[in-house]
């Protein structure tokens, strides 16, 4: 099968890592081979319940027999999507308090930045040096690396760059700006953590201008961080939030959220100013609906801290300089980029799955299934570590020669 892997369907990288799947449970994947992998990824922190999560599996079965897809988005009650909307705006705070549902993080971006300018009136959008919320055009357009977009130009214009935590860049936000886009915590760049009381700053200086600001929750959502949003842990609120990957347990799923008084907006001058088929698609928004709710009604949440410090605990040694991240999205840090990909190949050799991040070669992603248990982090933790000694091994011994 690998060779048709790489002939039928289209890569997005030279080097995949084709582990060929056979099925997947828990906090484990299986491949073809027989042998079981540790997830330390969670399908780039996506299965936030793990792989086939009872109350997950059991939702989307009852409503496969139900009805799937019967209208695009947005004319017909369905109640999956409905009950979701209803119970995500129960669990923010007051000024988010309407949600259109759509199908990745990178068509909420896309309406997210729509409604922006539509709700102001304006055009320029600012978002932050190395953040990444998508990679469709809109989205590229606020990706703040410009070696990943710029095969792909023309872009949006009116399209400024601050550097995140960086207090001296809020001055560009103006009255011209329509949105300020941010990651809460920057994942491509490194799991880079707002500092002294940053995104309440930033909040601050859209409410003098008149800006809106958005925050991206596609990765810190749905209770990564111990909070079931990012932006919780800051006491602070945005505008507009963006939603994907773990809010559906695995599925395909993507959503934005604002006020009404914003999203209203979208349904008048002109009429569908945001339309999807599948958005809302009550298959989906059942998983979504079971997802929410075992993070609701059990005490998962309560666990992230414990599970962080284990792993914090655990991840120590020469070559660590450091662990960037909070919860369960959590980056230890090498010397360099080389080191970096030794230690991810090395442990997938021992079982375990490990990634990249997008513009930090240096860091190591690991974004487990928020139900991983604390001895399989403990598992995994001496994998990583047996790979480190043997890389930190090599490097001595070169060094001798």
């Amino acid at each position: 099968m690998t060779s048709d892997f790489f002939k039928f369907q289209a890569q997005t990288s030279k080097y995949p890592l084709a582990l060929e799947i056979s099925h997947a449970k828990g906090s484990y994947i299986y491949s073809t081979d027989g042998k079981s992998h540790l997830d330390f990824v969670a399908g780039v922190s996506a299965c936030t319940l793990g792989h086939q999560h009872p109350r997950v599996v059991q939702a989307i079965k009852d409503q496969v027999d139900q009805y799937a897809h019967v209208m695009v988005y947005g004319e017909y009650i369905q109640k999956p999507a409905l009950e979701l909307c209803k119970k995500l705006v129960a669990a923010l705070p007051a000024n988010l308090n309407k949600v259109y549902l759509v199908n990745s993080g990178t068509e909420a971006t896309e309406g997210a930045l729509k409604l922006a300018k539509r709700a102001t009136g304006r055009t320029q959008l600012i978002s932050c040096v190395n953040a990444y919320h998508g990679n469709t055009m809109g989205s590229m357009s606020v990706l703040g690396n410009e070696e990943r977009k710029q095969a792909f130009r023309p872009l949006l214009p009116d399209v400024d760059f601050i550097t995140f935590n960086n207090e001296a860049d809020l001055l560009k936000i103006t009255e011209r700006t329509a949105g300020v886009i941010l990651e809460t915590i920057q994942g491509s760049a490194g799991f880079i953590t707002p500092e002294n009381d940053y995104l309440k700053k930033v909040k601050n200086r859209c409410e003098e201008v008149g800006a809106l600001l958005i925050l991206d929750e596609i990765q810190p959502g749905f209770g990564r961080t111990g909070k079931l949003f990012g932006f919780q842990n800051y006491n602070m609120s945005p505008d507009i939030v963006i939603m994907g990957k773990g809010m559906g347990g695995g599925m395909p799923v993507g959503a934005f959220v604002a006020d009404e008084k914003y999203m209203d907006l979208l349904s008048f001058d002109p009429k569908c100013g945001h339309i999807t088929t599948f958005g809302g698609n009550p298959v989906i928004a059942a998983a979504c609906l079971a997802t929410l709710d075992e993070l609701l009604e059990t005490d998962l949440m309560d666990q992230i801290a414990t599970k962080e410090a284990l792993f914090r605990s655990l991840l120590v040694h020469p070559l660590i300089t450091g662990v960037h991240g909070t919860g369960l999205m959590l980056a230890p840090m090498t010397p360099s980029a080389d080191i970096t990909n030794e230690v991810i190949l090395k442990c997938k050799d021992k079982g375990l799955i490990l990634f990249w991040l997008m513009f930090e070669g240096r860091a190591i992603r690991i974004t487990p299934p928020l139900t991983i248990s604390e001895e399989e982090i403990v598992e995994g933790c001496q994998k990583m570590l047996e790979a480190f000694d043997e890389v930190y091994a090599e490097m001595q011994k070169n060094e001798t020669k």
